[in-house]
């Protein structure tokens, strides 16, 4: 195998990307399908999936609540079915959570917020390892943190407290399967470009008193390159992470952010 055959995986990877059907999910389901890969996605919204399967139609889907362990058992049922094992988990469900001061979040949403982003992460982790501790293809987890799982979030500590659990879980989870010949690594995008971060930056404007055109521009400021990444940034780095080259690098919480000072 040359270097360069070595950058982007092997054809046949038994792929399940979770929240696959939009987003950054959706890049990540398209780029593995595109490389070769049997893909099988999960995501609440129906709709979505509709619009993904009939674009990519090799791509397989369940309608799952990520959160709940009921839908997550049907779930890895549909990969079973469709695959009869997995290579690669995709962990990458997760809901922007409430804006605001601590001393006002309600807190339905903030258990909202754990369920969606971290409890997920736990079920499907949890449902994916006998079956990835069976693969012989390098198998690997992907866990989807973010530049908050690495700096203070203000206003946003729901999501911020998960994204810092996400990278605390890879990080155990590659020490106990490591002797295992399982990889787990979180890819920690920074602001992404897309309707989401519209969203975001909306929300925050509107609590911190500010218009959103000057909050779009404080975010690119605080970017050393100036500008947000997208989701086939993010999508591409995934890639590399269960491609041959990457066969030694397990643990690590990888940055895909332009370089992101501070939020």
């Amino acid at each position: 195998m040359t270097i360069l055959n070595s950058l982007v995986p092997q054809p046949g990877l038994r792929v399940l990307v979770t929240a696959g059907a939009s987003g950054i999910g959706a890049a990540i389901a398209r780029a593995f399908s595109e490389a070769g890969a049997r893909v099988h996605v999960c995501d609440i919204d129906r709709a979505a999936i509709d619009r993904l399967t009939s674009a990519a139609p090799g791509i397989t889907a369940s309608v799952a609540d990520a959160s709940d362990e009921r839908d997550v058992g049907l779930v890895f049922e549909d990969v079973m079915g469709s695959f009869g094992g997995l290579d690669v988990l995709v962990n990458n469900a997760g809901i922007a959570g409430p804006t605001g001061p601590i001393e006002e979040l309600d807190v339905g949403q903030w258990q909202r917020t754990m369920d969606v982003n971290l409890n997920s992460h736990f079920l499907f982790a949890r449902g994916a390892v006998p079956l990835l501790k069976k693969s012989t293809a390098s198998p690997s987890i992907i866990a989807m943190s973010s530049v908050a799982g690495r700096l203070g979030y203000a206003y946003r500590t729901p999501y911020a407290s998960t994204k810092w659990a996400i990278v605390g879980l890879m990080k155990s989870l590659a020490i106990e399967l490591g002797p295992k010949g399982v990889r787990v690594n979180a890819i920690l995008p920074g602001t992404v470009e897309g309707e989401r971060m519209s969203g975001v930056i909306a929300a925050r404007a509107a609590t911190t008193g500010t218009s959103v055109e000057a909050m779009r521009e404080e975010y690119l400021r605080k970017i050393s390159l100036r500008c947000m990444v997208t989701a086939e940034d993010v999508a591409a780095t995934a890639l590399f992470l269960c491609a041959p080259a990457a066969r030694h690098i397990t643990g690590q919480a990888i940055s895909v952010d332009g370089n992101l000072e501070y939020l």
